[in-house]
């Protein structure tokens, strides 16, 4: 393949899901470099919101402001979107705003995997949320639930192609929810490796080597907005599952 595209390097190789002992295929129960990285994550989780806040400091040291910052956020976001009856459901998004935050950072380290770069992540993670906000709205409201759906404010003649629309849109919610955020991570990984790779000839070397410092500050930006893109669409949709009506 080097031959024939003159290519010493590939960016796109870093995305493969690698066995972590041996080679061979990979299964659903192999231990991979996904799986290791999502157990780095959990425990960065772990040692941020447990360990950093276990001695409650009324002069917080870095990891206990983090934490509250995270935890003062996230609430925020609930209770402004999904108003107070959502935030019996805090503990949920925290999680997701976490892990993907962590997820995204970590993908940023060198050797790092970035587990969020995967669809089959993202995907479940936008499945159970669409899931998750489907069940709610049913046990909520019940048959009242597809008011979501029938736009009473449109003239009635039209509200039937609307609901169509709205229907296709509900069900494509976990698609685009998904590959926003993995689309987002693939692309700035592997630009960075492409301007890495132009750094060995001398005479674009310098251009190149800026050209890295600057995309990694910019996918230092983007792996925090990714997550809060998706933790806000998140509230959206939840805010819909209570209150159905538009």
């Amino acid at each position: 393949m080097e031959e024939a595209t003159g290519l010493t390097f590939h960016p796109m190789d870093q995305f493969i899901v690698k066995p972590l002992f041996g080679g061979g295929e990979v299964h659903w129960y192999t231990p991979t470099n996904v799986t290791l990285w999502m157990a780095v994550v959990a425990l960065a989780i772990i040692a941020l919101l447990v360990m950093g806040t276990r001695g409650r400091a009324i002069v917080p040291n870095r990891a206990q402001s983090v934490a509250e910052l995270s935890y003062g956020m996230v609430h925020k976001m609930i209770e402004d979107i999904a108003g107070k009856d959502g935030l019996k459901y805090f503990p949920y998004i925290m999680t997701l705003f976490m892990f993907i935050t962590v997820s995204n950072f970590a993908g940023l380290l060198p050797k790092a995997f970035t587990v969020t770069s995967h669809i089959a992540v993202t995907g479940v993670l936008a499945l159970a949320v669409f899931v998750s906000v489907t069940a709610i709205g049913f046990i909520k409201n019940g048959a009242h639930f597809l008011d979501l759906f029938w736009v009473r404010s449109a003239p009635l003649a039209i509200r039937p192609v609307l609901a169509v629309i709205e229907v296709i849109s509900y069900f494509v919610r976990p698609v685009s929810h998904s590959i926003r955020l993995a689309g987002n991570m693939i692309a700035g990984h592997a630009v960075i490796k492409v301007f890495a790779g132009f750094a060995a000839i001398a005479a674009v070397a310098p251009v190149s080597i800026l050209a890295v410092v600057g995309m990694y500050a910019f996918e230092i930006l983007v792996a925090f907005i990714q997550a809060y893109v998706f933790t806000i669409l998140t509230c959206v949709y939840l805010k819909d599952a209570l209150h159905p009506s538009h």
